[in-house]
């Protein structure tokens, strides 16, 4: 390689998920410069309430580290890791250098976890506060949808065969259940999360106990002031050097449960499209295919379930790390926490963004979804058949079977490429002259109660569910 180009960022892979996928919003709350600034804040934090507490540390102390927060000197915190081998150890002493009246009293009693797993339990929280928006925001522009269409009457899929109509509202409807159920858990694994607070190199306090000479009372306190500074209600009772990794796991099964939803979502969409029904929306501009310009890919539904496929991958992996943690713990939960952590939020913030876009814009073609329904609209009505024949007094057992026998001949004539004659086969039977066949093949009424069953729907669980969740996610353009 050219060694003049060895610095040129082309030469250095990044991650898609960043640079194509995930929103500015959450691609900032992982950033380097989000999470070393509260690392120093942790630091601050920490130091604050060991002045409180009565330990020796100076208002002159304080008031540097409060000054010195940001900016960080990142080439310096590379070249301390490079020589110490350690990024703790290297962004303490960058800190220290930026506020060298603290050197003395930064990181005053703590363990490496004290900065890196408070953290990380900052950077979950804030992450599934805009997950939990994100989720709101997509389910408001659904159930808008769902009500648009709750009338439209559309012919039902079970095995993907042809079933008993439903309504494209009421299908919508069953996308915004899933939702509902994912926000619900991801505002449970939201309220439960709590600091690591100052638990020591073992999770025995050891070293705060020591510092306040023997005072176990100060140091519950001690616990207590750094979980409030850094913003949650509860530290967790009991720790290694670590929280269990098992919290990493349940946010992780959280955003994967989210990720089975958009794909359900996306698999549904997707095979609409291909049937004519529905469609995400298409830009004016828009190319579907290199080599076939006619085409209208549902690319953003494929995206959305792939990156779901994605997350649910990366669940997988965090339940492992949090089995395999020996004793009070071990080292190689760092590297997968690392990628797993990070990318598991910023790609199911990619999939929620796409999500609200294709909710947002999702096109309705009733001519394909009434073309769809009327090719298998006789078979549909033949229990509206059966009771009229037998309410005009005919044999159920004898309409039943005449009806089947006809069905089939239909069939053998829609396979050798003719239309449904089941209708004219019908009214060409004496058994069935007592009844009227095109009243029977009306869709009004097939679709049972979808109708209502949206409106009481949106109305209820929704509706309480968006008022439980007032935030919405800020507006993302998608960048591909």
């Amino acid at each position: 390689m050219n060694p003049q180009r060895a610095t040129d960022p082309r030469d250095v892979w990044d991650n898609p998920l960043a640079t194509r996928y995930a929103s500015a919003e959450m691609t900032r709350l992982w950033s380097d410069n989000h999470r070393y600034r509260l690392w120093r804040e942790a630091w601050l934090a920490l130091a604050e309430a060991e002045a409180e507490l009565g330990l020796p540390i100076s208002g002159e102390q304080l008031s540097q580290m409060r000054a010195n927060l940001e900016p960080i000197d990142f080439a310096k915190a590379a070249e301390y890791e490079r020589r110490m081998r350690h990024d703790v150890f290297a962004h303490l002493h960058t800190f220290a250098d930026a506020c060298p009246a603290a050197r003395p009293i930064i990181h005053l009693g703590a363990t490496s976890a004290f900065v890196t797993d408070n953290v990380d339990l900052v950077l979950m929280r804030e992450s599934l506060d805009l997950v939990a928006a994100r989720l709101a925001t997509v389910i408001e522009r659904l159930a808008v949808k769902a009500l648009e269409t709750k009338d439209l009457v559309c012919l039902g899929r079970t095995h993907l065969q042809p079933a008993q109509p439903t309504t494209i509202g009421k299908r919508i409807c069953l996308w915004i259940h899933d939702l509902l159920l994912d926000l619900e858990e991801v505002t449970h694994r939201r309220k439960l999360l709590r600091a690591r607070g100052v638990k020591g190199t073992t999770g025995t306090q050891a070293s705060f106990l020591e510092l306040f000479g023997g005072d176990h009372a100060k140091v519950r306190r001690l616990d207590e002031l750094v979980a409030a500074k850094l913003g949650f209600h509860s530290s967790y009772e009991v720790t290694g050097q670590t929280y269990t990794r098992k919290v990493d796991s349940q946010v992780c099964a959280a955003l994967a449960g989210v990720s089975e939803s958009t794909h359900k979502a996306g698999n549904d969409l997707r095979l609409a499209a291909a049937w004519g029904e529905l469609e995400e929306p298409f830009e004016q501009e828009q190319v579907g295919s290199s080599a076939m310009p006619y085409k209208r890919n549902p690319m953003r539904a494929e995206r959305m379930c792939g990156l779901g496929r994605f997350v649910m991958g990366l669940a997988a992996t965090a339940g492992q790390t949090a089995a395999v943690q020996w004793m009070e713990r071990t080292l190689d939960d760092s590297a997968p926490r690392r990628l797993v952590l990070p990318q598991a939020f910023l790609a199911t913030d990619a999939q929620l963004v796409i999500y609200a876009n294709i909710a947002g814009g999702l096109v309705v073609l009733p001519g394909g979804i009434r073309r769809n329904l009327e090719a298998h609209l006789p078979f549909l009505a033949s229990e509206r058949l059966l009771m009229a024949g037998t309410t005009a007094g005919g044999d159920r057992q004898e309409l039943h079977e005449a009806i089947r026998t006809h069905s089939h001949a239909a069939t053998a004539q829609i396979r050798a490429g003719h239309d449904n004659d089941l209708v004219a086969r019908l009214a060409a039977d004496p058994l069935f002259a007592g009844v009227d066949l095109e009243a029977a093949m009306d869709t009004k009424g097939l679709a049972g109660r979808a109708s209502a069953q949206v409106e009481e729907f949106v109305a209820g669980a929704v509706r309480t569910a968006l008022e439980e969740c007032p935030v919405r996610g800020p507006e993302s353009a998608l960048k591909v």
